[in-house]
């Protein structure tokens, strides 16, 4: 989707809006807020939830987007900020406020790869990977599908999706446009830098 690019601004500070880095569990949000952490604009983040061995660079999230449905209060915060707002609470975003959405898109064979791996790392087992990588996936098609035409028609947001296959191959590209969307201002060289291909461990080409 195209998308309206904001005028330039002299810092990242001054930004009258929410920066909101979104996509489903285990897409690489958490690599767009590092990101963008990097290049120079401040992050909303309580850090409550420490980096481990699925997220060795940490998650940057911040505890009270999981009661976003209910509070509502600690929006204004992160004005001039990124937060991270997992895709199925974009829609109680409060529409007092204006935002700028960075939504990753990820294969959905690798998302559900990684999110197995998370569990099995827990000790949590899947009695049928098959039938729940299936289901899983048809529900995550069906959302996407409902949350990419909620964006489309909301007057006070822009979305910019990033591919995430994209974001790790030609990570200056990606930063690039991430700076350009947010309004300048960002360092898109420590932005590129903050990608480590490393951590794309569930590539299923």
């Amino acid at each position: 989707m195209n998308v309206e690019i904001p005028p330039a601004r002299d810092t990242v500070q001054s930004l009258s809006f929410v920066t909101v880095v979104s996509g489903l569990p285990r897409s690489g949000t958490s690599m767009l807020m590092r990101m963008l952490q990097a290049g120079g604009m401040p992050v909303l983040t309580d850090e409550i939830r420490a980096a481990d061995a699925d997220n060795p660079k940490g998650y940057f999230e911040f505890e009270r987007v999981k009661r976003l449905a209910e509070d509502k209060d600690w929006v204004p915060l992160a004005r001039g900020k990124a937060v991270k707002v997992i895709s199925f609470l974009l829609a109680e975003l409060p529409p007092t406020h204006a935002y700028r959405v960075v939504f990753i898109r990820r294969a959905l064979s690798e998302v559900l790869a990684s999110q197995r791996a998370m569990l099995a790392r827990r000790g949590i087992p899947v009695a049928d990977p098959a039938a729940d990588d299936r289901r899983m996936g048809a529900l995550y098609r069906k959302h996407l599908w409902q949350a990419e035409r909620w964006a489309a028609v909301q007057p006070n947001l822009r979305t910019l999706y990033v591919d995430h296959r994209s974001a790790m191959n030609c990570p200056e590209d990606t930063a690039r446009t991430m700076a350009e969307f947010l309004g300048g201002g960002l360092d898109v060289a420590a932005m590129a830098a903050a990608v480590d291909p490393a951590l794309h461990r569930q590539r299923i080409d």
